[in-house]
């Protein structure tokens, strides 16, 4: 492991543990009272002496376990820290140790990029799922395989290394745009990973001190796709017709003004991986899974650490983004089964197969 990532480790565990050494600062007997004429002046100075000296231990700590992360048997993972036992990876707690459900899970699923050398199986998932409404359109099957034949013939179709190895650490936060994002003061740590993947619109400029300005994966429709930069993937979920063609227009366009960097970075998800989702990790609940669910899933196949923002209620209850101004109190999630997704990324949080954070 590199150490640039293992310096991002290191600093990650030092905010941590300097953070959790000012939270019991300030909620034990160590913080200071109102000043009063009866103030006790010597109580005052050993009270600042305690304090002072919380904060000089948690340095030396930081200190001491510095060697740790740069040791080979040695890595910070983003649940706590420890020896080096896990053959999925190199962090020290990997997505796919112990727990058999989920495993089970994880290995049950169909992979998550759609496979070229897969195609005919796939199409027919998919319009057994998602493309049904086909039918009520203006285009018949032929021309639904043609156009997708023809899109992977001149779109350079990629996907992530979805297999585990024992010398890969790589640790990814998902961004969801919920209002509890607001006032968080997150953006620094969502930047110290390897991986933000980040859905629909949700903005970061304005927003750095909250959300970060690091961006590698976006999960949108493809009618918003124009807005990405020349590095950021897109990960292009496929509901309907229009959205293969959407995907060949905007190819061919780009490719007549030589811009073929962009194009390399889409990346179209499985529908059969789509189904699965919405049938076993769901059970069916909802029209469909949201997307950033959708995406939440994507990283637990990717991914050996994940962490998640943004996500749920804020604490007034309502579910509204971020980047928008509240009109109408506790407004519900539409057609997403809102509550049971969430219900679930607080159980998977609770089998610490991801860390969850909550927000404001």
């Amino acid at each position: 492991m590199s150490p640039r990532l293992l310096l991002k480790r290191w600093i990650v565990f030092c905010c941590r543990l300097l953070c959790n050494i000012v939270y019991i600062l300030r909620f034990t007997h160590l913080n200071v009272s109102p000043l009063t004429k009866s103030t006790d002046c010597s109580s005052l100075k050993m009270n600042y002496r305690q304090k002072k000296s919380g904060v000089l231990i948690s340095l030396l700590l930081c200190i001491a376990v510095m060697p740790m992360f740069f040791s080979p048997s040695w890595n910070l993972s983003v649940y706590s820290f420890g020896p080096w036992k896990s053959s999925f990876c190199s962090c020290l707690k990997c997505i796919r140790d112990g727990d058999p459900w989920f495993r089970e899970q994880i290995d049950a699923s169909p992979e998550p990029f759609l496979p070229r050398k897969h195609i005919p199986l796939t199409l027919l998932t998919f319009l057994s799922y998602v493309c049904q409404k086909i039918k009520q359109e203006k285009y018949d099957f032929a021309f639904f395989n043609a156009t997708v034949d023809k899109v992977f013939e001149m779109l350079p179709i990629i996907s992530e290394d979805v297999e585990p190895r024992p010398d890969r650490c790589r640790i990814c936060a998902v961004v969801g745009n919920s209002g509890n994002l607001n006032g968080s003061r997150y953006g620094p740590l969502i930047d110290l990973h390897d991986f933000v993947i980040r859905m629909n619109y949700g903005p970061t400029r304005g927003f750095e001190v909250d959300v970060g300005t690091k961006t590698t994966h976006r999960v949108m429709y493809p009618e918003t796709a124009s807005l990405l930069d020349h590095t950021t993937h897109l990960v292009f979920f496929p509901f309907k017709m229009e959205d293969f063609l959407w995907l060949l227009e905007n190819h061919i366009s780009n490719r007549e003004n030589g811009d073929l960097n962009k194009q390399s970075l889409v990346m179209i998800l499985n529908p059969a991986f789509m189904k699965h989702v919405h049938q076993v990790w769901l059970l069916k609940k909802g029209a469909y899974p949201s997307t950033g669910f959708m995406a939440l899933a994507l990283s637990l196949m990717i991914c050996d650490e994940v962490s998640v923002f943004g996500f749920g209620a804020d604490s007034n209850g309502n579910w509204g983004h971020y980047f928008e101004e509240i009109k109408e109190q506790n407004f519900g999630t539409g057609y997403h089964p809102g509550t049971y997704e969430y219900n679930l990324i607080q159980q998977l949080h609770k089998i610490q197969k991801i860390t969850l954070y909550k927000g404001h």
